[in-house]
């Protein structure tokens, strides 16, 4: 059985260590090792994760076992995005063993359902768009809705995909 809880700052470690251990495998076939470096650095050094909860507003979740201390992946969201009544998801990572097993849509369950507690409508996220994830997002409801390449410096773009899913 799977228990999620808020992130605290004491948790922004274990969220860099999942990050640093996901990475790798999800976009090896994806990015360039340097893009990967980067990219990291740039979203999870202990000043940018600091930043993303206390300034940026980015809630984190993390999932774990009930009754274990080990985590198995994490979520962090943001409500009503842009003044709008959309949840943004901005991260979403399970650890290698742990996925498949029903993880991820906890963590997007979760989301969910603090975006009804505030009346967002819908929940979007962006991911890379020749991400396994896809099809995953697609089973949990979600749809395309646009494309956009995002310029993230030192002559690296993202390549994403806009997905969205209606909340009922």
């Amino acid at each position: 059985m799977l228990t999620i809880i808020p992130a605290t700052d004491d948790h922004l470690p274990v969220i860099r260590d999942m990050a640093y251990r996901t990475w790798p495998g999800t976009f090896g076939q994806i990015l360039t090792e340097e893009q990967i470096q980067y990219m990291l650095e740039m979203m999870y050094s202990p000043m940018a994760l600091r930043a993303q909860v206390h300034e940026q507003k980015h809630v984190f979740l993390l999932a774990q076992e009930t009754g274990q201390d080990t985590f198995l992946g994490y979520v962090s969201y943001e409500l009503t995005y842009r003044h709008q009544s959309v949840t943004k998801i901005h991260k979403l990572y399970i650890v290698p063993e742990s996925q498949g097993k029903g993880v991820g849509n906890a963590l997007v369950g979760a989301v969910a359902d603090a975006a009804r507690q505030v009346g967002d409508e819908a929940l979007s996220l962006n991911v890379n768009r020749f991400n396994k994830a896809v099809g995953f997002y697609e089973r949990l409801g979600f749809s395309v809705a646009g494309s956009e390449t995002i310029d993230i410096g030192n002559g690296f773009m993202m390549d994403d995909l806009i997905m969205k899913k209606p909340l009922g």
